[in-house]
Parts: structure tokens; C-alpha cells; sequence
């Protein structure tokens, strides 16, 4: 009798069948296997050699194979982070006849690793272990918001990949996630305890095992994580409501969801009797993704952090204006008109080249942001222009002036004597809105 194997791949990858799908996968030889380590799962997965690339091969029944198949493509339809799937192996029989298993096939996120593997590196400071639980945290608030229920958190399902000081996790394993269009809370928290209760257990094996500092509190981790998976949940997902000449207070919470690692894709606003409710949108993007869109809409080259301070501005822009339903195209070249392009013409001419025209415009957002806050209203732009170019640019040297100079570095050192506010409220030694967030998460949890 004629066998044929089946590959369902959306992906044409001829070297799928050099691979000796004939073979049980636990006795796969070992010019076809990668040496990656593995994290622990109830099924039999191994790393193999395709083409120049590494893909991660898992023996699993076939209904549970196509359906983490479809759940991992959907995610990645949405952008979720998690890892790629690449097909489904079914028909295969070994040389006696029998029936094997079938295969999902994914490919290896490159610099990932389990969370045993970081473990095992060295004994594991506890800070190091609120990273990974934290960046766990926000796996599952970025899957939840998708609509997505993973039914089995744990950190042995998870992939982590270092993040400068920070980790940051991807989904592994989808075998019984669901996609949803309205995720219930039942089902999140559901989802919630099933994490708490797999890390303690997953942190109690590593303590037996010795890898963990046997006096390290394990219970107080896994609490942890419920809390700290609250707040972000409750900072992303909640609506206020607040007068409309109250906008700095748009910036306040776009800033505390910067904070917390998420960018603001959209901003919606209804308005009622008493006021306006904003409700805002959070979407993690790509790196250079703001300024790309800047120059899309605007032509405006400028850095990232730049962009995405104007981008934050024109959506309370539009918000604010009641243009929420708008093309994003129309709205920001009414932003530029009417408030980027006003604002940096208000700038005496004699002050425009001390800074770059982008850097000039945050600064000028950064001093608003700050005196509204103080006054506990929202200051018009023309207020915080004039504000801004008495108090602090007018002491400002132009930057171009700094180039070469051998004292440049000795005079930023001189502390934060400009006037504008940090974003995190102390001064720094440029003079500038500190904008780096690469603490902000870890500092959260202390």
C-alpha cells in the first residue's frame, strides 16, 4: 500500500522533506539535530537542522497539531509575541508500518531561551527572577487584550530573550489557547491562576533542585505576579473621565503607558453631559516604527523618541477636536498647520537654532506637560512657548556651538539647570526629558 506524507504549510520549504519523518523523533540522528537547550514539555520536541535555518520540531496528536498550528498563525496575524509556526507533518509511518505521531514544525526565535536554561547559567539573583516573572506579566496582558486565552501559563510554555536589562517573553506553545473576540473575565483569571500556581511550583523545583536560593520566597513571586498583571491590566484597560479643558491629563496617561512599556495607538473620545471620557488604546510597535509613520504622514525625519512624542500629540490632537472618526493622513497635516509648525514660528528667530526644530517642539510639550500639572489645568500652547523661551531657552547655548568643544561633556554635567521636568520628576544632566524607559519596569516592581 502507497503512504504519502502530508505537509499543510502556508510557506513552501522543500527541505521539510529531507527531514526523516520515518523516524520517531526521540531516535532523529544527530547530523539532523541542534544542540539548543529545551525547555520541559509533556511532549517530545527536538531542534533540527532546515536549509540553513533551526526549527523546532514536536511529536503531538494530529487534531491538537492543526489547531496550535491555526492559533499560532492567527496570533501572529496580530502580532502577538510569540513564535512562528511553520507546518504540519501528517501520514507518517515508520518502516514496520506503524503509525507515528504527527509533527508541528516552528522556527527557533533566534537568542531565545527557556527559562531553565537562564537558570541553569548560574544561581539566579532574585532580581533577575522578578524580570522574567515580570515580563511574563506582560505576555499575558498583550495576549489577553488580542482575546487571547492560553489555558496552561507557565514559564516552561515561554521563551525569554534579554532585553538590555530586561527580559522580554513569547508564547511557545498554543496547544490550548483560543481566540476570542470578547475574552471573559472568568476565563482571565482563570488564566491568572493557573500562572501563580505554575510558577510557584515551577520556582519550589527549581529550589529543590538547588538552582534557587532555598530561603528565596517563592509564594511572594507568584503573588507578585498576580499584582503586578493587575496593575497593568487595570492601567490599560480603565476609562476616566475629566473636563475637556483638562487635556494635560490625556498626556498624563499616555505617559504612564509609556511607563509601563506600551505605546498608544489610538485614543477614542465620547462626550457626555458632565465632560469627556477619554479611552485610550495600547499598542506595542515595532522598533522605528514612530518615525517611519512620522515621515509618512508628516515628511518630518526625526528620532524615534521624537516621533513618538509627536504621534502621542497628534492623537490627543485629534482627539481632542472632536476627529476621532478622521483619516490619520488629514489629521496630522492639520497638525502640522495648526499646531507643530504655530508653535515652532513662535519661537523668537533668534532662539530657533539652538535646538533642532523636533527636539525644540518636545521640549516646548515637556514644559506644558509640567506647568499644567503644576497649575492643575491645561496651559495653551502659546502660554507654555512664552514660559518655555524666558525660563529656559533663553539659557541655552545653541547646540551646534557644542560641537568640538573640548568642555562640552564637563558642561552637561553641571546637573539638570534648564528648568524642564523629567518625565520620572528629577533632574537629569542634559537638560532634556529623560525618555529612557530601560529601568521603568524593574523600578515598578521594587
Amino acid at each position: 500500500m502507497i503512504r504519502s506524507l502530508q505537509i499543510t504549510s502556508a510557506q513552501v520549504e522543500p527541505a521539510l522533506l529531507d527531514l526523516p519523518w520515518g523516524i520517531p523523533l526521540e531516535e532523529w540522528p544527530s547530523d539532523v539535530i541542534d544542540a539548543l537547550p529545551r525547555g520541559i514539555s509533556r511532549h517530545i520536541v527536538r531542534f533540527a537542522y532546515l536549509g540553513g535555518q533551526v526549527v523546532a520540531v514536536k511529536e503531538i496528536g494530529e487534531t491538537v497539531a492543526y489547531h496550535e498550528y491555526e492559533m499560532l498563525r492567527d496570533l501572529n496575524r496580530l502580532d502577538a509575541p510569540c513564535v512562528e509556526p511553520l507546518a504540519v507533518i501528517t501520514g507518517r509511518f515508520d518502516d514496520a508500518g506503524e503509525p507515528l505521531n504527527a509533527a508541528l514544525v516552528t522556527r527557533h526565535l533566534d537568542f531565545s531561551l527557556p527559562y531553565r536554561s537562564l537558570f541553569g547559567q548560574a544561581v539566579m539573583r532574585i532580581d533577575t527572577v522578578r524580570r522574567l516573572i515580570d515580563a511574563l506579566a506582560v505576555l499575558i496582558v498583550r495576549l489577553h487584550l488580542l482575546g487571547f486565552f492560553w489555558g496552561d501559563v507557565s514559564l516552561s510554555n515561554t521563551l525569554f530573550r534579554r532585553d538590555a536589562g530586561e527580559f522580554s517573553a513569547y508564547l511557545v506553545d498554543a496547544e490550548t489557547g483560543e481566540l476570542e473576540d470578547n475574552l471573559s473575565e472568568r476565563k482571565r483569571h482563570y488564566d491568572i491562576d493557573v500562572a501563580r500556581t505554575n510558577i510557584i511550583g515551577e520556582l519550589m523545583d527549581l529550589q529543590a533542585g538547588g538552582i534557587l536560593d532555598p530561603e528565596f520566597d517563592s509564594i511572594a513571586v507568584g503573588d507578585r505576579f498576580f499584582a503586578r498583571y493587575q496593575e497593568l491590566w487595570d492601567e490599560l484597560t480603565s476609562e476616566e473621565s475629566f473636563q475637556l479643558s483638562e487635556r494635560w491629563r490625556v498626556d498624563a496617561r499616555i505617559r504612564r503607558l509609556n511607563d509601563l512599556g506600551f505605546e498608544v495607538g489610538e485614543l477614542s473620545m465620547s462626550t457626555d453631559i458632565g465632560g469627556t471620557t477619554i479611552s485610550i488604546q495600547p499598542k506595542v510597535v515595532d522598533p522605528g516604527h514612530y518615525s517611519r509613520k512620522m515621515m509618512r504622514l508628516t515628511g518630518l525625519d526625526v528620532e524615534e523618541l521624537q516621533a513618538r512624542r509627536m504621534m502621542n500629540d497628534i492623537e490627543s490632537y485629534r482627539a481632542v477636536t472632536g476627529k476621532s472618526n478622521m483619516p490619520l493622513e488629514i489629521v496630522a497635516h492639520e497638525w502640522i498647520m495648526n499646531v507643530y509648525e504655530p508653535t515652532i514660528q513662535a519661537v523668537p528667530p533668534e532662539f530657533r537654532t539652538k535646538l533642532q526644530p523636533a527636539q525644540l517642539f518636545h521640549e516646548i510639550l515637556e514644559h506644558r506637560w509640567y506647568i499644567s500639572e503644576q497649575q492643575g489645568n491645561d496651559v495653551p500652547m502659546s502660554t507654555a512657548v512664552d514660559a518655555y523661551v524666558s525660563d529656559v531657552l533663553a539659557h541655552r547655548r545653541d547646540e551646534a556651538r557644542l560641537i568640538g568643544r573640548d568642555d562640552a561633556d564637563e558642561a552637561d554635567d553641571t546637573g539638570d539647570t534648564d528648568g524642564v521636568r523629567d518625565a520620572d520628576g528629577v533632574g537629569d544632566t542634559d537638560g532634556v526629558g529623560d525618555t529612557d524607559d530601560t529601568n521603568i519596569v524593574d523600578t515598578a516592581l521594587e
